[in-house]
């Protein structure tokens, strides 16, 4: 086996980024840092939310399962009475969530229009419908033959990052440690945000035929971007996302280039790809094996030709996690995992993270793959509050090339990388995965190779979407909370050493913060030791993660859901779940923290509610450990952020009158009866997760 010394620094890859026009990278900008041009937003669309009290909402109301027709007309009239009050003509695009839609504008910077509607005041907020790419490295010739049409025989690693961990191949994941667990329920599903899915590939194929897809939806709602001749509907078939050099001239009804930041490229079939990674089936004698082969998949289509849209992207998540988009049919099989293997660069929008608080408020994970950028920061969604972001690690352990990092990282595992080549240049470390032989249209299916590669953070994040939902088959009460703490409490700790490349005699340096050179442009990382502080948690392991909720869960419940100071917080154990046939008989309550605003709790000890009395904003730490009756524990971390208490006009310094004046937080007796109170209803009357 021979190691290149120049192989390591040419593991570049898709600079996925969403910047106002005016801060855009040119292209001959983004080569010369190894990455495709930005990705400039739809001209002309922006994505409103009207507040609540908008006028407009009472107007023109929507009927509960309103037929498709009436849906436009009220999305029309919502649109109309914006523009008249604005002094523009605005035409209406799709339902993106509640109380929120696409507005396109003829003639204008989709981010002026921006500007102008946000100072509306029924408008909630406003933002440019941005373009997304899927994140995928780019298959450049020196990463080795990966960009050749046929696939010559030669050696194939075979799936060596869901294999037990070795000296050699540091990173595997153990999945068959889950396995002997569960290899999933088909109750729980994994919803793919991707190009969509060839349904007829044998390691596929549609639950009713006996596979592993669901019929799922389409949400690309550009007919050129789609590539499918319609807009949004029932089929999230992918008919090939390739861009032709005439594609690269196509202008819309405004006489704006469509693919202008897009570049000529081969369709990708990645959405094929992230579904096999998750549930390809297993042990049927044909192809490869999915991580969690015993969940269903629900194929949502939200990337078509080059990208997708903010609109399209955000609509499809809140329908895969069960939640009402107007216009599209139910979603008859809510998901418990999101995938989302897509992303450019920039901090996370107002929009992206209304979506991410809509999922996860719904009980589903988002897991997101980090980027591409080659030691650059996380982008979006990745980086957007609540979602589990992953880094891309090589066999050795250490951050491959291509990935981004950063503290928003959740967790890292396999991404692939062909730094080590094999006999007749063979890459010896990609990522097997389900694919098609087409270079537009489908043809033939197949599997990626030691020839063909698939290698990206794309890939690492379907392996951590499978284990999760094999955390959801094992322990069905988890919340999404509960899924990122176990997996970041079971993760292996990363290597310090031992990732050098034979011949290249340049030691392999530790992972720094990203950081910019003097033209703003990201400087390349390559290959490091990873640390905590910037890829995550540690390394995935899913026989850890499976084990670590098959049995006892212990789970705290905050009543307010947003407290405030000067009144009482309560805690509830009672959504803990013992195991099978077992009992839990003790509780434990620890204040770790209390953060300057409470001394302590007012309730006894050993029971399964708990009360403090935050004196002022702030953050408070608390432990819960449950115990069965066989004496096994379980604890759980939770952090209660408190805000300050409102003011009430007519009182001395505008204090609420909760607390009396002063005291530096002690509790009067009226305080105490009250907690005491409290505590008991609680206790009467136990919560369900």
């Amino acid at each position: 086996m021979k190691t290149p010394a120049l192989a390591a620094p040419l593991v570049l890859a898709l600079l996925l980024s969403l910047a106002p026009p005016l801060q855009a990278a040119t292209p001959a900008q983004a080569a010369a840092r190894g990455g495709a041009a930005a990705l400039s937003p739809v001209p002309g669309e922006v994505i409103v939310r009207f507040k609540p009290e908008a006028s407009v909402l009472r107007r023109s109301a929507l009927a509960a399962g309103a037929a498709p027709a009436g849906v436009a007309q009220v999305l029309a009239q919502r649109a109309s009475s914006l523009g008249a009050r604005t002094g523009r003509l605005l035409q209406a695009g799709p339902a993106v969530g509640e109380r929120t839609q696409l507005v396109r504008a003829a003639g204008v910077d989709a981010v002026e229009l921006a500007r102008a509607l946000a100072a509306d005041p029924e408008v909630e907020w406003v933002e440019p419908n941005g373009r997304r790419r899927l994140l995928a490295a780019p298959n450049d010739p020196l990463y080795g033959p990966a960009t050749a049409l046929t696939r010559p025989s030669g050696p194939d690693s075979g799936q060596w990052y869901l294999r037990a961990p070795t000296a050699e191949v540091v990173s595997g994941i153990d999945i068959e440690a889950a396995w002997a667990r569960t290899r999933g329920n088909a109750n729980v599903v994994v919803a793919v945000l991707d190009t969509g899915v060839r349904f007829q590939h044998p390691d596929l194929g549609r639950v009713a035929s006996g596979g592993k897809l669901l019929d799922g939806y389409d949400f690309v709602s550009d007919r050129t971007v789609a590539n499918d001749g319609d807009g949004r509907d029932a089929d999230p078939s992918d008919p090939g996302d390739w861009i032709s050099s005439d594609d690269l001239t196509l202008r819309d009804a405004r006489g704006d280039l469509i693919f202008e930041d897009c570049e000529l490229s081969p369709s990708s079939w990645h959405g094929t790809t992230t579904a096999s990674l998750v549930g390809a089936r297993t042990d049927d004698g044909v192809g490869m094996a999915g991580t969690a082969p015993g969940v269903n998949v629900l194929p949502v289509r939200v990337l078509g030709k080059c990208f997708g849209t903010d609109a399209d992207i955000q609509a499809g998540m809140r329908w895969a996690a069960g939640l009402p988009v107007d216009g599209v049919p139910a979603n008859p099989h809510p998901a418990r995992v999101l995938n989302m293997s897509l992303g450019s660069s920039g901090s996370c929008t107002a929009s992206y993270q209304a979506a991410v608080d809509d999922v996860l408020a719904a009980g589903a994970v988002i897991v997101a793959a980090a980027g591409n950028s080659a030691g650059g920061p996380v982008g979006v969604p990745g980086n957007c509050r609540g979602v589990i972001a992953v880094l891309a690690l090589r066999h050795a352990g250490t951050k491959v090339g291509f990935s981004d990092l950063g503290p928003e990282i959740g967790i890292a595992a396999p991404g692939g990388n062909c730094v080590n080549i094999g006999p007749g240049d063979a890459c010896v470390y990609p990522i097997l995965a389900a694919t098609d032989l087409g270079a537009r249209g489908p043809v033939e299916s197949a599997w990626t190779n030691s020839f063909d590669i698939t290698v990206g953070t794309s890939f690492s994040s379907p392996l951590v979407a499978g284990v999760a939902a094999l955390m959801f088959s094992q322990q069905p009460a988890l919340s999404p909370a509960a899924v990122r703490q176990a997996l970041q409490a079971t993760a292996r700790p990363f290597p310090t050493s031992g990732a050098d490349n034979g011949s290249d005699p340049t030691p392999v340096a530790q992972c720094k913060a990203p950081s910019t050179d003097g033209n703003g442009n990201t400087v390349l990382q390559l290959q490091c030791y990873c640390t905590t502080a910037l890829c995550g948690a540690g390394m995935l392991d899913a026989g850890a993660a499976v084990a670590a909720v098959a049995g006892l869960l212990a789970r705290i419940d905050v009543t307010p859901a947003a407290p405030v100071a000067g009144t009482a917080v309560q805690l509830s154990a009672n959504g803990s779940v013992p195991g099978s046939g077992r009992q839990i008989t003790a509780w434990a309550w620890t204040l770790l923290d209390g953060g300057g605003v409470t001394a302590g709790f007012s309730t006894a000890s050993n029971a399964a509610t708990a009360a403090f009395l935050p004196t002022a904003a702030g953050t408070v730490r608390v432990r819960l450990t449950v115990t069965d009756d066989l004496g096994q524990s379980q604890s759980i971390d939770q952090t209660v952020a408190v805000a300050a208490a409102p003011s009430t006009p007519g009182l001395p310094g505008g204090g609420t009158g909760g607390g009396g004046g002063g005291g530096g937080g002690a509790m009067s007796l009226l305080w105490l009866l009250l907690l005491t109170a409290a505590a008991v209803v609680l206790m009467r009357k136990p919560r369900r997760g």
